[in-house]
């Protein structure tokens, strides 16, 4: 008898199989469970609908990368690891893109890399005592940039390679927090 995690792991395949040939929402829950080798009771243990899986997916294989590496000194190599994964998995990410629209795609995501980017701008805020509803913002602010550029980056609109994209992204994250570091420290 397989885990569970296994048998997630098995319809997470097959769902990614199938988004390389059709739109998900052109995806039935029979045709993923004969792909996958299991009965519809067994998705629907697992998963409420085709949505839900896809998201555990991303968040298992995507969002993992980032999590792994949220502090100040690593989260460069964790985003580093989300590009090269929505680089390798580019069929999969556009589908997903233009099948929930960028409504659906904002609520899988935004929350998870909120969390990350949080962190890493609150540990700095916290080093330049900086307030929090300022903190708050400066995390909000990333979250949706950062989110819009790996949209934009995955559709194509950007040439840049993985590395490129973090170095820039990072580039800018460090020029903002330089910024406010000398602001706060000039009231001082």
């Amino acid at each position: 008898m397989k885990s569970s995690i296994e048998t997630k792991r098995i319809l997470a395949t097959a769902l990614k199989e199938l988004m390389k040939v059709k739109s998900l929402e052109k995806i039935s829950i029979r045709e993923l469970t004969d792909k996958a080798g299991v009965n519809r009771q067994t998705f629907y243990y697992h998963f409420e609908d085709i949505y839900e899986l896809l998201k555990w997916t991303f968040q298992q294989e995507a969002l993992q990368l980032l999590a792994a590496h949220e502090s100040v000194d690593v989260w460069q190599e964790g985003l580093l690891q989300l590009f090269i994964y929505l680089d390798q998995n580019r069929e999969i990410s556009i589908c997903a893109l233009k099948s929930l629209g960028r409504g659906h795609l904002k609520r899988f995501f935004y929350s998870d890399i909120q969390n990350i980017i949080g962190r890493v701008v609150f540990e700095f805020g916290e080093k330049l005592q900086a307030p929090k509803d300022y903190m708050s913002f400066l995390t909000h602010f990333f979250t949706v940039s950062l989110g819009s550029l790996v949209e934009s980056w995955v559709l194509g609109e950007m040439d840049e390679s993985p590395e490129k994209m973090v170095e820039m992204i990072d580039l800018f994250i460090q020029d903002q927090l330089r910024g406010a570091k000398q602001r706060i420290e000039s009231r001082g």
